[in-house]
């Protein structure tokens, strides 16, 4: 199985350092959603894990977050791609769970409940935690510089030697690229 874990806000869609607490402020990044298309339609497995924070800080409850997620996955669908699941921490930084990334509680989930291996699977985020996170799992983490990651790129916290793209448009072409259907495996590239 070709498996590829996204991060959601600031990697799919724009991110807001006042969370996205309805459907409507769930904005796709552009070139995001054929992104994921594209990957569907070359035989990729996509995977979304996301820290939801929100829903601990009382932001938003369960039912907004589903609408919002059904919203993500419909946008993805209506261009041609397809998402295998969606997992989220619902938990605050405080609550001592291992789901909450940088701890790889959701990825080790994802392995679980798809019965495989996580090791050197791509693993997409736009911040040091879900780098962190990613390298944790035996995923391998790869940088995308919208969101937060041309930031944490620029304050030197995204540790030497991990793949940055420019966005996931970018990182998906780059990926097929070097893996065509008939292949498997992360795109490797340094920034």
């Amino acid at each position: 199985m070709k498996l590829i874990l996204l991060d959601r806000d600031g990697v799919i869609n724009q991110d807001s350092p006042d969370y996205i607490k309805s459907p409507e402020e769930w904005i796709p990044l552009p070139g995001s959603l054929e992104a994921i298309a594209r990957l569907t339609q070359a035989g990729w497995q996509v995977v979304v894990v996301t820290n939801q924070s929100g829903l601990a800080r009382g932001l938003f409850d369960a039912a907004t977050l589903d609408a919002i997620h059904g919203g993500m996955t419909r946008a993805v669908e209506a261009v041609g791609g397809r998402l295998r699941g969606i997992y989220h921490c619902p938990h605050g930084p405080d609550d001592g769970c291992d789901c909450r990334k940088p701890l790889p509680g959701l990825f080790h989930q994802v392995a679980r409940d798809l019965g495989i291996d996580l090791t050197d699977v791509p693993a997409v985020g736009d911040s040091p935690r879900d780098i962190q996170a990613a390298t944790a799992a035996g995923c391998r983490p790869l940088l995308v510089r919208t969101g937060n990651g041309a930031r944490a790129l620029a304050e030197g916290r995204i540790a030497e030697g991990i793949p940055a793209y420019g966005n996931l448009a970018e990182l998906v072409q780059e990926l097929l690229r070097q893996c065509p259907p008939s292949q498997g495996g992360p795109p490797r590239r340094s920034h």
